[in-house]
């Protein structure tokens, strides 16, 4: 493995056997960035007994996959985890490292990248290779999605971000792709900062993520009362999809426990939505930019700002009058 031409490092977030799907989105955008810096890709799966994943990362774009395999990584906790990933990243010195910014993701990465003396930026949305500096350019919304801030790291390396989920495009997977397999020993140090995991109590939920949703039915304060929210479940519910709210004060309010889609957002990329109400731009997911939302009746601009493109979306409309009792 050449470290000088392995400049692009994502990581590669694994719960019980399972890759998110974050981690393979990562894969396809460190493959453009890579494809710019004249680089290859490599991913870093840390945890316990799961080397069976590497190829999944391989045929999704990964040329390289660096596994950290130890006992004290089957759960994960903060510390061994950050042991793991940052004796990777200083031993291989990468220019960019890129998170999925999941629970998981959010906790890790500003830990590593204070470990590795470096700048991190969360949340983002859009990431692009400067032609004249080979500098990260990171994009994030700011001031509640009001405006895009984007964001360098010239004098620290790596360039650490968290992007969203849903964000970027997840690259076709490729079943005759071959990659490097490398067995990484990170010296993990049981500290003060350990936490001992006793056991971990699962509940089985009915309900879908909306991250993961393929079809989503979104209502806001325009739908009413939660009897009529209710007619959206049922909606939802026979067209195999999730519903999600889009007014943050009706969350606030407790009238539904429903996903949202308000900022600050869980993102999404599903195939189809149905809005009974148009969201504002900054309230929707970064991944609709390519889309037009129409709808009955509106008071806003219809067309999301969004920094990355995604694959097409169908939007279906709806008037929705709750005095009426249907859709």
């Amino acid at each position: 493995m050449d470290k000088k031409l392995n400049k692009v490092f994502t990581y590669a977030q694994q719960v019980d056997g399972h890759l998110s799907g974050v981690s393979l989105e990562l894969l396809g955008k460190a493959g453009e960035l890579a494809l710019e810096l004249g680089s290859s890709v490599t991913a870093i799966l840390p945890g316990h007994q799961v080397s069976e994943l590497a190829q999944e990362l391989v045929k999704y774009g990964a040329d390289t996959v660096i596994i950290v395999d130890d006992p004290a990584l089957a759960t994960y906790t903060t510390e061994p985890y950050t042991q793991a990933v940052a004796a990777v990243l200083d031993h291989y010195k990468p220019e960019i490292f890129l998170i999925g910014a999941t629970a998981i993701g959010r906790d890790l990465g500003p830990r590593v990248a204070a470990r590795v003396h470096t700048g991190l930026t969360a949340d983002c949305t859009k990431l692009e290779i400067d032609g004249q500096t080979a500098n990260l350019h990171m994009t994030r919304p700011a001031f509640g999605g009001n405006l895009m801030a984007t964001i360098i790291c010239p004098e620290h390396r790596p360039q650490m971000a968290t992007v969203r989920p849903g964000v970027m495009v997840r690259a076709l997977a490729d079943e005759t792709k071959q990659g490097e397999i490398v067995n990484f020993d990170a010296n993990l140090e049981k500290n003060k900062r350990y936490v001992t995991v006793d056991e971990v109590i699962r509940t089985v939920k009915k309900k879908i993520d909306i991250q993961n949703a393929k079809i989503l039915v979104a209502g806001g304060r325009g739908v009413g009362g939660q009897k009529d929210f209710k007619l959206l479940e049922d909606l939802a519910q026979a067209l195999g999809g999730e519903v999600a709210g889009s007014a943050r004060r009706w969350m606030q309010a407790g009238r539904t426990k429903t996903g949202r889609l308000a900022r600050p957002a869980k993102p999404c990329a599903p195939t189809s939505i149905l809005p009974s109400e148009s969201p504002a731009p900054s309230s929707t997911s970064p991944g609709w930019k390519n889309l037009t939302i129409s709808s009955p009746s509106t008071r806003m601009p219809t067309r999301p700002s969004s920094a990355s493109p995604m694959p097409a979306l169908s939007v279906i409309c709806i008037r929705f009058c709750p005095s009426s009792r249907r859709l």
